[in-house]
């Protein structure tokens, strides 16, 4: 089957898998998705293997073969959901959550990628490494399933903009994050010099010259869309701007990802400040929501898909399970460490904490990275290892999520309710006890 072929036929089966959800599941669309896609996949591995002369898994696992689902995402689709997901989040909200949202989406990954990577060296004795390699695919948040989730909860606004600040940033610094390590751990695969200061120059150009193109071609959209306000070319120039940007950031070997997160942001502040036209506002917004949501369910199809390449067995259990909980003892390091340089314990709310450890989502980014690796003895452990961590991370924490916030969220006001009322009455003793003398 050829591009379109193939494309046509992903667009048809989450089209029936997303009704199938909308009918039966009633989950969030994307996880939904997944899960149907996780069932169909199980059931035609379970045909192979009761009816071996079948031939429909060798047909599948072709189709998947030739889906090249990291080409997929990090050549196409990732530019066009992070410019989508962008475009929600205003910068006046990060810009009093900023110094946390910097240093979570670059210190947070970077400790959370030697946490994991220590844990992995340890687990499954890969060398250092290696070891830092799967560390750097788990520590970006997917911004796709992060924002997908907070749709659906209500959590208060700055704990909000913080979960969604980061998981936007740290996305592209936690692909260069991987470019390196992937350079340091395979010099003669990546065409890359090993060395630290090589890998500091190369993450330096590579995030500031993607942010920079990102607020160079944003800027001149802006300009065009104030300028012209006619909702059909402002739509086209928005694509214009995700599509062009990326490709053109990818050719001068800056990080697409920054560029599309930047662009998309200057975008949505020019949108949300009322410069142009309701009827523009309108239309744009409604062409990258829906954008959005196609692009999510075949993505989450892709990667409910995926399974057919990953390799299971009995010795891989414990594997399994240690990458699980490195990937939650990473996150929280990641979250935590930031959170208290900026902010001291007396100013951190209760929930803040659980909630954005439980609320970073790994998803597609971590699986197109890890298929990216050239193959080695090691490939596949960490294809497995980064597969089930990103599904447990999908469907379990992706759907508890909204529930564990709205928990804490009600203990949080519970416990605010009786300190108030403590003082409360605290206060009214004090000033019946001179009347008592």
């Amino acid at each position: 089957m050829d591009f379109f072929q193939i494309a046509s036929l992903l667009v048809v089966i989450a089209a029936l898998f997303g009704v199938i959800n909308h009918l039966y599941l009633r989950l969030p669309p994307s996880i939904g998705i997944l899960l149907v896609a996780l069932a169909a996949s199980l059931s035609v591995m379970g045909i192979d293997a009761l009816f071996p002369q079948s031939v429909m898994r060798e047909a599948v696992t072709g189709m998947v073969a030739r889906l090249e689902f990291s080409d997929a995402l990090l050549d196409g689709m990732l530019g066009l959901l992070l410019f989508a997901g962008a475009l929600h989040v205003k910068i006046s909200d990060l810009r009093h959550e900023g110094r946390i949202v910097l240093l979570m989406a670059t210190l947070g990954v970077l400790i959370s990628t030697v946490v994991a990577g220590v844990g992995f060296w340890a687990l499954a004795g890969a060398p250092v490494l290696i070891a830092l390699v799967f560390g750097a695919l788990i520590s970006p948040t997917d911004p796709v399933a992060v924002l997908g989730v907070l749709r659906s909860t209500n959590m208060p606004k700055s704990l909000e903009t913080k979960i969604a600040g980061e998981s936007l940033f740290n996305d592209g610094v936690g692909y260069v994050v991987f470019l390196i390590l992937v350079g340091l751990a395979f010099p003669a695969q990546a065409h890359m010099d090993a060395g630290f200061f090589n890998a500091v120059f190369l993450f330096v150009r590579k995030a500031g010259g993607g942010a920079l193109v990102g607020l160079v071609l944003g800027w001149l959209t802006f300009k065009l869309m104030v300028r012209v306000d006619d909702y059909a070319l402002d739509v086209m120039l928005t694509l214009a701007l995700a599509l062009g940007g990326y490709s053109l950031s990818v050719w001068l070997g800056v990080s697409a990802p920054i560029m599309a997160v930047v662009a998309g942001l200057m975008i949505g502040e020019v949108l949300s400040e009322h410069r142009m036209s309701e009827l523009t506002r309108t239309q744009v917004d409604m062409f990258w929501h829906l954008i959005d949501q196609i692009l999510n369910a075949i993505l989450f199809l892709m990667i409910g898909f995926e399974i057919f390449a990953v390799t299971f067995s009995h010795a891989s259990f414990g594997l399994i399970v240690g990458a699980i909980v490195l990937s939650l003892i990473a996150r929280l390091a990641a979250v935590a460490i930031p959170l208290y340089l900026v902010r001291s314990p007396a100013d951190l709310t209760p929930e803040a904490i659980p909630i954005m450890t439980w609320g970073g989502l790994k998803g597609g980014i971590s699986v197109a990275l890890v298929l990216s690796l050239p193959e080695t003895e090691w490939t596949q452990v960490l294809l497995t290892a980064v597969y089930v961590v990103v599904i447990f991370s999908i469907v379990v924490q992706g759907l508890t999520v909204a529930p564990l916030a709205r928990a804490l969220s009600r203990q949080a006001r519970a416990a605010q309710k009786a300190a108030r009322a403590e003082v409360a009455g605290s206060g009214t003793r004090d000033m019946q006890a001179p009347r008592q003398r």
